[in-house]
């Protein structure tokens, strides 16, 4: 059976080909995963701002997963703040959780590939996952691909974070249940109840898999 179609409520506020840069401030720096030194471009993480607007006939269910991302990400000093290596690619990766006194509030993921990046806030409520912000980068070259790289290559063009292609995906949950999943690349698609489920059991294993590395 097909879901409710998102509204044009998203497509008039962000639009299909959004620059998230443009939204997202951007920092260039220096990364270090585990042992293995990333030298390129960090996704920002979420802090001091609130949720999209999102499908009307949702709006009630969909109103205390939004104001509980908020309140969060007003949170400035954390009672403490753990940091796990994460070993799924050569580029490594992290977590880290998040607690105010001594209530896990969120966990955040990092990724690192040669070609890609990708960041996971998981968002709890009453000790339940209540909201996950997926941002993947997808760059247009490796990271190391530079001026020198390019010279033993046909390709001439070299890696800019800036033309990566960005895919942003937010998924609201109610009482462990995906009710509700927005992609910036979906402009106005149907979600049917089965790719829900699936998206719902991708992400869920994801975060079990978290809860079960903090302990």
């Amino acid at each position: 059976m097909i879901c409710n179609i998102l509204i044009t409520v998203l497509i008039s506020f962000f639009g299909c080909k959004t620059d998230i840069n443009s939204i997202y401030q951007i920092p260039k720096d220096t990364i270090k995963s585990g042992s293995v030194p990333l030298i390129h471009d960090s996704i920002k993480e979420s802090f001091l701002q609130e949720d999209i607007l999102g499908n009307e006939y949702l709006i009630t269910r969909l109103k205390p997963i939004r104001n509980n991302f908020k309140r969060i990400n007003t949170i400035n000093k954390w009672s403490s703040v753990i940091s796990k290596n994460l070993l799924e690619s050569i580029e490594g990766g992290e977590a880290k959780f998040y607690y105010s006194g001594g209530e896990l509030e969120k966990i955040i993921t990092r990724h690192f590939g040669e070609t890609f990046q990708f960041l996971t806030e998981y968002y709890l409520l009453n000790g339940k996952l209540s909201f996950v912000f997926e941002k993947e980068y997808k760059y247009n070259r490796p990271f190391y691909f530079d001026s020198l790289a390019v010279k033993d290559s046909d390709d001439k063009e070299i890696y800019d974070f800036k033309k990566s292609e960005v895919i942003e995906t937010r998924g609201y949950f109610e009482n462990e249940k995906l009710i509700h999943q927005i992609n910036n690349q979906d402009c106005g698609s149907p979600f049917t109840e089965d790719y829900l489920k699936e998206e719902q059991n991708r992400i869920t294993e994801s975060y079990q898999g978290l809860r079960k590395l903090e302990r």
